[in-house]
């Protein structure tokens, strides 16, 4: 007797065990048969259900940088980034950062980032501005908070690494507004 299949439940699996390897080895250290054998599934029900390995790596990214953009009003949304990156005791390899640093030379996977964070992120925090080159201004902002996950998560670069949160965010956000900033009208 055969037990029945989940595939929602198959797909939570893959994804989850796809999450952690990612951000612990990178993408291209990362092999379709051992996330398979970590979400405890045949290979090819990966294949079935995302198609390829860079799929579920744009999946992976795609999910985790959804959850922020669906529960930030764009005036929340760099507090929030910074908030949960720099959250306390974040389980190493589940962190987004990881796997995003450690895949970030593989041409695929460059823009599977590019694609999936840059320009959604972007897109958000240039809305905060109406200013001509609010899309620069907007990357600028995001390569700072990439640099502060840099420092304080992969380095652990003191003070930053064990800076309060709260205190971090409220820092960048109030320097952030000046770039951000929408014109007095005149």
């Amino acid at each position: 007797m055969s037990r029945p299949r989940d595939a929602a439940a198959t797909k939570a699996a893959l994804l989850d065990a796809a999450t952690k390897l990612f951000g612990e080895r990178g993408f291209d250290r990362t092999t379709v048969r051992d996330i398979a054998s970590l979400a405890g599934v045949n290979q090819a029900l990966l294949f079935r259900y995302f198609g390829s390995k860079d799929a579920l790596f744009a999946t992976v990214l795609a999910t985790q940088s959804r959850e922020l953009l669906e529960d930030s009003p764009a005036e929340q949304l760099l507090r929030n980034v910074l908030l949960r990156m720099m959250e306390e005791k974040p389980r190493r390899e589940d962190h987004p950062l990881y796997a995003v640093l450690r895949s970030a030379h593989h041409d695929s996977a460059a823009e599977v980032v590019r694609r999936q964070l840059g320009e959604e992120y972007a897109r958000a925090l240039s809305s905060l501005t109406d200013a001509e080159d609010a899309e620069l201004r907007a990357d600028l902002v995001l390569a700072w908070v990439v640099g502060i996950g840099v420092l304080r998560t992969v380095f652990g670069k003191e003070p930053l690494a064990e800076a309060d949160a709260a205190t971090v965010a409220a820092l960048v956000t109030r320097a952030a507004s000046v770039l951000l900033e929408h014109s007095q009208p005149g």
